[in-house]
Order: structure tokens, then sequence, then C-alpha cells
């Protein structure tokens, strides 16, 4: 028998190209929607048995994705703490994230950065802020409270110590938006925070009960309320392993869901889980695309009856006002408020004013939204400032509405609460003469996402306002 030759045992470089289609082919089946929304459900098994285990605690979403994760009748609220906000050489103390609803349900009651490092972080700085000594405490419990905690085998000791140095400046940052302290340590029962983390590694060997015990016995030896940081998802090996998983399971499945849930909310996707289980993935698409649908009729038809999707909140004490545009048409027919209604159509300044209280602004959408934003807040600014000096009787009342009532409203909301209210509530007047700073606006930020803790500015939403409050000059 010959020996074999080199050509013998490399493939040729066809079969390298249909070996690299077939393992292609292999992972984008894997990644199906059949398979995302499967998986989904196998993580939100796993986190309702860590909130069974954990007894009375409240589940919280942190978003974008964390609604995916809990079934509507066990979540007690949303949170945003961005990954983004501990990556290495990055961490910080956001002010325009600052999860302080989550205080009043903490009273009452492989991982990503966001639960890893912004988590520990945020506990840190309000342990700081609201519990400089700890009533009845030694200066070295004091200490232990305000040190920085973080799980040992995901952030080293190198970066923990880098963070830690960076605590008393995040901290003052809290302090500088001027937030009265007393009602938020009335709602902790005055006992500092101290955040724990559970992973579906716990419950590898059915030790979830015992690592759940393990939370409440660190919690009362140390008198503080537990923070508990659940990663949903379980780790995979590496690239191509949950191919080999057998279940199609995928880590992190209601990640980047603008790539692949055409259009599905957690909303839509708990409320009909058991029909889109059961569809076969051919047949997605097309009953997706009915559900949302259907969805979307009866928000707009609850939005005419005055039912929740019309909701408008009060952001800020002069009378500011958030919400959706599904309620426009109730806010109008109500009458006695300046609407501000943001919409997605890009439309001509020329046509944005529609009555003496009302403009509707076609900023585009997304990323462009935000950027038009920058150059639309002058006329809009100025429109409610003319609504706000009118002769009237009762409160002035101006809503701001956008389509999801989280970011763009929220920004323009802040905009007129600098650009129009002084810092006593009262409308500005031709002789005022005021400059903006970061500070101040963050100031009244904080305000903003106090009162309303769903508001979700973005960056680029957040950048056009501070260029157009720095920028011009009253």
């Amino acid at each position: 028998m010959a020996p074999p030759t080199l050509a013998d045992v490399i493939f040729p470089e066809q079969a390298n190209h249909n070996f690299s289609r077939i393992l292609g082919d292999l992972k984008r089946s894997n990644l199906s929607v059949s398979n995302r929304l499967r998986s989904i459900c196998r993580d939100a098994a796993f986190v309702d048995d860590v909130a069974t285990a954990l007894g009375r605690l409240p589940l919280v979403a942190n978003e974008r994705c964390g609604s995916w994760y809990i079934n509507p009748a066990r979540k007690a609220a949303s949170a945003y703490f961005k990954s983004t906000d501990g990556h290495t050489g990055q961490w910080k103390f956001s002010t325009r994230r600052l999860n302080l609803h989550l205080l009043a349900l903490i009273g009452d009651a492989g991982m990503p950065d966001a639960l890893s490092k912004t988590v520990p972080i945020w506990c840190a700085v309000l342990n700081r802020t609201l519990f400089p000594s700890p009533a009845g405490t030694t200066a070295a419990a004091a200490s232990h409270h305000h040190a920085l905690v973080t799980p040992p085998n995901v952030v080293s000791a190198s970066e923990a110590s880098q963070i830690a140095a960076l605590l008393p400046q995040f901290a003052a940052s809290f302090a500088a938006l001027a937030i009265d302290p007393a009602p938020l340590r009335r709602q902790l029962r005055d006992r500092p925070l101290r955040p724990f983390w559970i992973t579906p590694e716990d419950d590898d060997d059915d030790d979830l009960a015992l690592a759940a015990a393990g939370v409440a016995r660190v919690a009362r030896e140390l008198d503080c309320l537990p923070v508990v940081c659940c990663t949903a998802s379980r780790r995979v090996a590496g690239p191509g392993a949950e191919i080999g998983e057998g279940g199609g399971y995928v880590q992190g499945a209601a990640d980047d869901t603008e790539n692949w849930a055409l259009g599905l909310t957690p909303d839509v996707f708990w409320r009909h889980r058991d029909v889109l289980l059961a569809a076969q993935e051919s047949e997605l698409p097309a009953l997706i695309a009915e559900l949302v649908a259907g969805e979307k009729e009866e928000r707009a038809r609850a939005a005419g009856e005055g039912g929740a999707g019309w909701e408008v909140k009060r952001v800020a004490a002069p009378g500011v006002f958030v919400g959706t545009l599904a309620g426009r048409g109730k806010v109008l027919a109500e009458g006695g408020a300046c609407v501000v209604a943001l919409v997605s159509g890009a439309t001509e300044r020329s046509e944005w004013v529609k009555g003496p209280a009302h403009l509707e602004v076609g900023l585009g959408k997304h990323k462009a939204a935000s950027r038009q934003l920058r150059d639309a807040l002058p006329l809009i600014c100025e429109f409610v400032l003319r609504y706000l000096r009118r002769p009237q009787s009762g409160e002035n009342r101006v809503v701001v509405l956008c389509e999801s009532g989280r970011d763009l409203s929220v920004g323009v909301a802040l905009a007129i609460y600098c650009w129009c209210f002084d810092d006593a509530g009262n409308v500005r007047s031709d002789s005022d003469r005021v400059a903006f700073n970061k500070t101040s606006i963050r100031v009244r930020l904080g305000h903003i996402v106090t009162a309303l803790p769903e508001a979700n500015p973005s960056r680029a939403t957040l950048q056009s306002v501070n260029s157009f409050l720095m920028d011009w000059r009253k």
C-alpha cells in the first residue's frame, strides 16, 4: 500500500468552503426564532426557580432584555443597569439611570458587566450617600457598608481596586443632584444595600436552596438588604458549542431583538407563549406579524377608551408631563394643556404648528431623530414658553409625547423644564439671563428620572439637549 501523500491528508479548497458553509448553516438554524423562544422559556424557568427559592424578594427585569425572562405576573419593576457603565476602564455611576425607584421595592422586600460591576457600584454609591455613618454602627461597620462588593470569580482584585478608588468621585456626582436622602433612607428602613449573585451554575447540583439560604444568612448577619443579581442564561463552552447541546439552546437568546424578533415584544411573547412555541419555524413570521398587529389595535382601542395606554405622568413640579403618542387624541380632547407630539415621520417645520397649543414635530426615527432634536428644540421651547405666558386660570400643563414615552419625550421635557422654568418652578420672564451647564442640567434630569423611573433617554438625545441649552442664551 502506497504511503499517503500530502493531498490525501489536506482537504481541497472546495471541501473547506463546503465545511464552512455547513457550519454556518448549522449555526443559523440553531439561532432560529423558535430555538430562541424555547431557550428564553428555559432560562425564565430558572429565574422563576430562583425567585421561589429566595421567597419574598421582588423580581426586577434589567432592561433591555430582562423582561423576556420574567413572567409579567411575577415582574415587580424594570431597571436600567447598563453593562457599558461597568466595562473595564469605563466604570461610572450613571446620573441618568439612577434606578432610585428600586429602593422602595428593596426595602419591602459568565456574567454581564451590568450585574458584576454596575450594580455593585450603584450599591456602594448609595450606601456612601444615604448612610455616611449608619446609625448604631462602628466605624469599621460603616467602612464595610461603604466597600465595593464584587463577585471574585468574575472581577479581579486589581479591577475591583481600581473601581473602588473611583467611588468617592461617583458619590460626589450623586450628591450634586441635591436629591433629599431622607425619604430614600426611609424606603430602605435605614439599612444599607449589599449585592449577591446567583447564576445557573448554582443550580447544577440542585443547590439553589443552599445559595438562597446563604444570601439570607449574610444579609441577617450584616443587617443589610440583599440585591440579588440573577444571570438567566447559562454559559456554553464556546462558539458553536450550543449546536451540540441537542436542544438547540441559545445563550442570551433575548439579546439583539432587532435582529430576530420581527417586532415581537416581551409582553406579546408572554401573552401568546403557548401559541408561539407550538408553531413551526416557517409559520412564525406570519404569526408574529398577526399578534403584533393585534396588540397595536388593542392599545389604540384602550387609548381611545381612556385606558392605561394613554396615561401621562408628571415629571417636573411646574406641570411638565410625559406620555406616549397613543394618548394624543385623549389629551387633546381633555384640553387645558400644551401638547408637543414627537412623531417618526420627518416633516417640514412649516407643518409643525397644528394649533395654539398643539405642536407636531416630525423628527424621523431612532438615532436620526435624536440628532434632529438639537435643531428643533429652539422652536419647541419658544412655542411652549409663549403658551405658558398667556393669560390663564389654573395650573399650566405641558404634555410631551413620543412613541415610547421614555426617550425623545423625556429629552424634550428636560429642555422645557430648564428653558421655561426657574429653580422655584416659575415661568421665566424675558428679563431672565440664564447660562446652563452640565451640572445644572444633570440636576434637572435627576428630578425627572426620579419621578419617571422608566425614563431612558439615549445618549444622542441628551447630547442634543445639552448642546441646545449650553449654546443658546436667554
